[in-house]
């Protein structure tokens, strides 16, 4: 058997965060400086010509709700567990933001928020995690599909043909997924999925689903105010069923948080091209979206990273607290 000394372990941990911050920072550069379809020129005229300070300071506030949504959404089903305070919620959600930029749909954030917990705990605060982000993208769908709809409705870029064989194809899927709930995948199914879910109180599930909705009206509402913002004239409703399409099919695609913007951004042009917006504003505020609620907390949580203790037996007397 290999013994590592401790001082080799916290070394080898202190390059792991290194690397975690480090590579942020480089891909989070690396995006905004060597992104071709952004027409810096143009922006900074249009910026000069329409900003205040108040429209700025709303901006930011948005980005700031958008987050602090999701804290309060994670401390909620955390207390599940046990109660944490609102610093440590903060400390985890953005600790584990920046962990997870690297991987897929941000898969690396469940770890990330495991890593807070004692390992006897660690399944359950996955779990949690997939109920907090799993809220989440049931709303980008439900809104979503009414956009789609919405937007079908007055611009006809999908036959009703092609509607009703997708919804064909989506109660199929409900109609397999319902009838074989009770069927185990090594000892996992959905009939065991749901009892797992009804085991948390209906206090947070409702809690939960309240603060979800909070998030995606703000963070939909920030995209609608940055287009106000760049001159975009456009019905609200318009509007509201495109970015809320965009949310949806974009959120289908798997991807990492550090092209986020660049796969939004694609969809997000397809959309609004038919709308007859230029590209350079749609690409723009793509981005703009990105920075202000992907890479401002991911810069704090690095903070976070860079400070994190391993959890280990004498830091807590209770199973399962957090550090």
């Amino acid at each position: 058997m290999i013994f590592i000394s401790p001082k080799a372990k916290q070394s080898f941990f202190f390059l792991i965060k290194i690397l975690i911050v480090g590579g942020a920072f480089y891909f989070i550069y690396n995006q905004l400086a060597n992104n071709d379809k952004l027409d810096w020129q143009k922006f900074l005229i249009l910026f000069h010509k329409n900003y205040s300070f108040g429209g700025i300071a709303f901006i930011l506030l948005l980005s700031v709700l958008n987050r602090f949504f999701e804290i309060l959404k994670w401390q909620n089903l955390v207390s599940y567990l046990h109660p944490i305070l609102l610093p440590e919620a903060t400390k985890q959600v953005l600790g584990a933001l920046t962990a997870g930029l690297f991987t897929p749909n941000g898969v690396g954030e469940y770890a990330g928020k495991a890593l807070f917990f004692k390992k006897a705990k660690a399944k359950t605060v996955i779990f949690l995690n997939l109920i907090c982000n799993g809220i989440q993208m049931i709303l980008s769908v439900v809104f979503g599909l009414f956009g789609l709809l919405y937007f079908n409705v007055n611009y006809n870029i999908i036959t009703p043909k092609t509607v009703l064989i997708l919804f064909g194809i989506c109660s199929l899927l409900f109609g397999i997924l319902f009838f074989s709930k009770k069927v185990n995948i090594k000892g996992y199914s959905i009939q065991k999925l749901i009892h797992k879910i009804n085991e948390i109180p209906k206090s947070i599930h409702r809690k939960n689903i309240f603060l979800a909705v909070c998030r995606y009206l703000t963070f939909s509402h920030q995209y609608y105010f940055l287009f106000l913002a760049f001159d975009v004239d456009l019905p609200y409703f318009t509007l509201m069923a495109t970015i809320a399409s965009v949310y949806f099919l974009a959120s289908s695609l798997p991807t990492f948080q550090f092209l986020d913007f660049a796969v939004k951004g694609s969809v997000a042009v397809y959309f609004f091209g038919i709308l007859g917006v230029n590209e350079w504003i749609v690409v723009f505020i793509s981005t703009l979206m990105w920075f202000l609620n992907v890479v401002l907390p991911v810069i704090i949580g690095s903070y976070y990273v860079m400070n994190f203790k391993v959890l280990t037996p004498t830091l807590s007397k209770e199973e399962g607290d957090a550090t």
